[in-house]
């Protein structure tokens, strides 16, 4: 007995395990949320619900499958090239000397127009006094050559044949101190008032050959303050500039900075060949004045001659 009633108490706790086990199974099969289990499949190859459906694209039509498909291969190429294609407003046209200036604040391009024209005149000066020394040294020396083997003024005028030059204003000083000394005994006298009258023809001279000189020389010595003004205005605007956007990125810093050494730039270019050329005039001039030196000290020598042939007459007449 005691056999068959532990049989009996194991088939019972069997079939009471059994029927707790069955709804905690079922709900597992259910899935999350409360949703059914899925049915069981029993058709061999039957599709499973659980695996992913792919829609079948549409029939593409001709023509627009392959322009919607060129277009969104080109975006990216296109986009790339706007990033390494400079535009028409930036890049290196940018730092152009023509678009800095443009581009620069009132005051800073007053300032490069201005030293620009300061350039243009000393070109000009240099071409003009260049062809003007270089025609008169050549006529000068010419003139005295002519006159080197002259006895008298009136041979000395005659020699050069009328031309115009501060030689012949000489030879003409002198002869007519020598007429308006008429009957006067004294050579020394003579002689004072005539080279009174040479030092004024020579000073006379130097004035005109230094003509435009002085300008020179203020375009050299002012161009590059000129220009450091330009610069210290154009650099206060970009500070400014910075200031107001916030920024110390360099592509919005550099083209300010840029615009305003531009001005001290050109006034370098101002300055220095002025400087050159005003040095190279004035050991021209003094050569210059050396020449017309010589022409005094020969109309001096001349009119001493005139002077000592007529008293030297006078002497002999009034001893016979």
């Amino acid at each position: 007995m005691n056999l068959s009633h532990l049989r009996a108490t194991v088939a019972v706790t069997g079939v009471a395990m059994l029927a707790l086990a069955t709804p905690l199974l079922a709900q597992q099969k259910a899935g999350p949320a409360g949703q059914p289990a899925p049915a069981v499949q029993q058709v061999v190859g039957a599709p499973s619900p659980a695996a992913p459906v792919q829609a079948t694209p549409p029939a593409a039509v001709p023509g627009v499958a392959a322009s919607a498909t060129s277009d969104a291969a080109a975006a990216p190429a296109e986009g790339e090239s706007k990033l390494l294609r400079p535009t028409s407003t930036g890049g290196l046209r940018e730092l152009s000397p023509w678009s800095m200036f443009l581009s620069a604040d009132v005051i800073v391009k007053a300032v490069m127009i201005g030293l620009a024209f300061a350039s243009l005149v000393t070109w000009t000066i240099f071409i003009a006094k260049m062809i003007e020394l270089t025609l008169i040294r050549r006529k000068l020396s010419t003139a005295l050559s002519k006159i080197n083997g002259a006895r008298s003024l009136a041979e000395a005028q005659f020699a050069l044949g009328g031309k115009e030059g501060v030689l012949a204003s000489l030879l003409a000083a002198a002869m007519r101190e020598g007429r308006l000394s008429a009957g006067i005994s004294s050579d020394a006298g003579i002689k004072e008032r005539a080279a009174s009258s040479f030092a004024e023809i020579v000073r006379a001279e130097a004035r005109r050959i230094r003509l435009g000189m002085g300008l020179l020389a203020t375009i050299g010595a002012t161009s590059p303050f000129v220009g450091l003004f330009g610069t210290v205005w154009g650099i206060m605007n970009s500070f400014i500039g910075i200031s107001k956007s916030q920024t110390t990125n360099l592509a919005v810093v550099a083209p300010g900075i840029a615009e305003a050494l531009l001005a001290t730039a050109i006034g370098l270019v101002a300055a220095i060949p002025a400087v050159i050329i005003y040095n190279h005039f004035s050991r021209v001039t003094k050569t210059y004045l050396e020449l017309v030196n010589r022409a005094s000290g020969a109309a001096g020598r001349l009119l001493s001659r005139d002077l000592d042939r007529t008293h030297g007459g006078s002497h002999s007449r009034a001893a016979e």
